[in-house]
């Protein structure tokens, strides 16, 4: 497959990172470095081999999900250094700007 600048700009854009022109030259490139190695790896002779899912033999590295009421916080306790609350809940300023 081929890549070219203007599917690095599609890319980025999509995701949101700006590119400048050198770099969409770079990127093209890696781009197409990488889809050869997919390439090679697709032509690996898989047939039975059993799927490896777990690889260090651990059945379950998961705790109970137990509340330890003696670890938690009040609402008020939680909310008591806050700068700024309302109605029982941290006010933060925003962070997502669906403009940009």
């Amino acid at each position: 497959m081929k890549f070219d600048r203007q599917f690095v700009y599609q890319i980025a854009n999509l995701a949101k990172i700006p590119v400048g022109d050198d770099q969409a030259d770079t990127l093209a490139g890696e781009f197409e470095e990488s889809m050869k190695v997919v390439d090679q790896l697709t032509k690996i002779k898989t047939d039975g081999i059993k799927p490896t899912f777990q690889v260090n033999n651990l059945v379950n590295v998961w705790r109970e999900d137990v509340v330890e009421t003696d670890q938690m916080l009040t609402q008020a306790q939680a909310l008591q250094n806050a700068p700024r609350t309302h109605q029982g809940y941290f006010v933060v300023e925003r962070v997502i700007d669906h403009e940009a």
